[in-house]
Formats: structure tokens, sequence, C-alpha cells
């Protein structure tokens, strides 16, 4: 049975920006750093409330991953270009620079992030805030983030650290993979705890509970990415993006990404009944055959599986992502590939910010063994992190 819903009646940082009159950007000159989950209650954009409240000099935009109006694909390298309603400077950051270059911050008073995150390391919108609020820091520029909720809750924490050699976009700095933080929470967390120094003013929601999820918010969902289709997804992405470091389809290219995956040469009777057999709490297996229709194995054919959340509350998803790995190598070790990343490096060893996870799984290490191996370093994640949270359980 789904689980039951209750909705609150949640107010997003850019919510209580604008009830406050924008007082805290009147007067300065502000650049933007948004996509189109940057919307208020109303599904008004940061950029018209801005520009209508008079005094905010708004004068720059800036663009993560998928550009600044959501289109690009994963991956897909973004230029800069001039917003054709604005007229304002559209500084990519997903392009030649993956933080704002010292001149586009020429001028400014104040850079303000608000974009929806997923609560999860390795979505590059983290990394995008944290390596803009470390430029804005070595610029003197204020950096001013519109809270939004944790989609997937800010209780349940998962995974382990980004190992030194191991920082990139999709882990900039060592937090665990579902981390458990709002963006505004993590922003102070990183600011404080890795002496980033910046500037920075978190403005933070009213009515937000840490247990929430994205549907309990009373919230619009504005999918925060192409291929971010709803909260199931998100559910089960922080283990099931494990499978961009193989060879293995994650499901772009299908309706179901990330809840879908599988191969040309992938025997999905024989991995769902392999993964239905590991009693993994919160979800369901059931043999699927598609055919992406871009991405890996685009237009063949491929066997595999549907992941079905069951339990949200009861699903471990990074733990499901290291089981999906092993079962795929361990019944295809002559077709499952390990993919590259930048600079020749294993695209699963920056996914999962170290090489001892694809170490310990090639040498036939139970997950539920690599899982508690981050035990140690999560209690003490959880300690630390306890005077930066800004919302009660």
């Amino acid at each position: 049975m789904p689980p039951e819903v209750t909705r609150m009646s949640v107010s997003t940082g850019l919510d209580v920006l604008a009830a406050e009159g924008f007082k805290r950007l009147r007067g300065r000159r502000v650049g933007l750093i948004t996509n189109p989950t940057g919307v208020d209650r109303l599904l008004r954009a940061n950029v018209d409330l801005m520009v209508a409240a008079g005094g905010v000099g708004l004068v720059a935009l800036f663009g993560p991953e998928h550009g600044i109006r959501g289109e690009a694909p994963a991956g897909q390298r973004v230029g800069s270009s001039t917003d054709p309603v604005t007229r304002l400077p559209v500084y990519s950051l997903y392009g030649e620079h993956d933080k704002p270059a010292p001149e586009t911050l020429g001028g400014l008073d104040a850079l303000v992030f608000d974009i929806q995150g997923a609560g999860v390391r390795f979505y590059t919108y983290a990394s995008t805030m944290l390596k803009a609020m470390e430029a804005a820091a070595q610029t003197g520029v204020r950096f001013v983030v519109l809270d939004r909720p944790n989609p997937i809750n800010g209780q349940a924490v998962e995974g382990g650290p980004v190992e030194p050699g191991f920082e990139s976009l999709v882990g900039w700095r060592s937090v665990p993979i579902r981390h458990g933080l709002t963006l505004g929470e993590l922003a102070w967390y990183v600011n404080e705890v890795f002496g980033v120094g910046a500037d920075l003013d978190v403005v933070a929601m009213t009515g937000w509970r840490r247990g929430m999820w994205y549907d309990q918010t009373g919230l619009s969902f504005v999918p925060p990415s192409p291929n971010t289709t709803g909260l199931d997804m998100l559910a089960l992405y922080p283990g099931t993006c494990f499978l961009e470091g193989t060879n293995v389809s994650e499901g772009r290219g299908t309706t179901k990404p990330f809840e879908v995956f599988g191969a040309p040469w992938a025997d999905g009777r024989r991995l769902a009944a392999h993964l239905n057999g590991r009693g993994l709490d919160g979800v369901r297996f059931r043999p699927v055959h598609f055919r992406p229709l871009t991405s890996k194995h685009e237009g063949h054919e491929c066997g595999g599986v549907q992941a079905h959340v069951t339990d949200r509350s009861a699903l471990r998803p990074v733990r499901l992502g290291l089981e999906i790995v092993a079962a795929l190598r361990a019944l295809h070790p002559d077709r499952f590939v390990w993919v590259g990343g930048r600079e020749g490096r294993s695209y699963f060893d920056l996914l999962t910010g170290t090489a001892q996870v694809r170490s310990a799984i090639e040498a036939g290490q139970a997950p539920a063994d690599i899982e508690r191996s981050w035990a140690g370093w999560l209690a003490d994640y959880l300690a630390r992190r306890q005077p930066y949270l800004l919302y009660k359980e």
C-alpha cells in the first residue's frame, strides 16, 4: 500500500524572502543561481518576483547542470548566453566553468542560490552550490541560500565519505551519499566544518520538519532535472545512480529512469529472482524488457528489472544500489563492465567517493559488510552536523 500522506503547509526560503519584501536584497547588486525549480508556492519564478519587487538590483543569472531553463540532457555541457526575457547575462556553471569566474562576480554584493535539491551528494546541484559559495568567499560576495525541502526527508542518512583525491562535481565535500540535510543546512555545515569562510545567509523555510517527504509539504512538485519523474525515482536514486558507473542502463531514455535498469545481455528473470531473494526492505523487483530511446544501449532491447517501492520509510537505497551492482557483476561476469569518468578515473569511484567499494565488490564482499564499514564514520557525521540543523524532528 502507498504511504499515508499528510499534507502540511511549508513556505520555502523564496516564499519567506518575498513575504519580507526582499529587504535582505534591497539596494544590492545581485546574481542569482537558479533553474525551473526556483518558484514560490504559486509557481511564480524567482526572477520575476525579484524584478517586480523593485529595489533589488538583479544583474546576472547563473545556471547549473541542465541549464537555467532545465532543457539540457544530463552531462551535456551548457554554454553561457543572454536571457531572452530579462536580457540579463546567463553564466553557465556546467560548461567551461563549474563555479562562478571572478569576473562574473565583480560588482556583485550578493550571490543568491535558489534550486531544489535531491537530498543526495552526487546530484550535482549540491556541489554547484558549494563551489559557488567558495567562489563568493574568495571575492567577498555575500552568499544567500533560499532553502527548500530535502525531498526524501531529513532523517535518513546513508553512505560513506569522499576520500581525498576523489572530490568531483558528484561529491565536492565529504558528506554521506544520502546526507539528510536541506541545501541550506549543507551550506552551513560545509562553511563551518570545512572552513570555507563565506559570508553566508540562509533564508530558512517555515513549516518543514525533518521527517517530511516532498509530497507532505503542500508544495507543487517541479522536476529538478529532466530524468526526475517523482518521489519513487528520488527514493531509489541514491542507489540506482551507481549504475551510471557501469555499462548497465539506469533507465535513461525510458519513462522510468532509475526505476528500470538492465542491458541487452541481462537476464531480467534471474536478476529479479536474485534481488527479491536478498530480503531488502521496502522494495520488490519484477522482470521487464525495455528499449532506451537515448543514452546507454539506445535503440536496443534490454532485459532487466523494475524496482517498485513498497515502503519508502523502510527502503535503504544506498544498500540497494550495492546489492544491484554486486548482483549484476555476479550474474554476468563476462559482460558487466565499470565505465570511466573524467581524468580516466572510474565513475563508480567518484559516485561512491572511494575506490574501496568497487574493490570490495570485485573481491566478493557482501554489500551488508560494505555498508557496516561506514557505521563509525556515519556516527561521527551525525554528531558533527547537529549544530547546523535548522529544523526540528
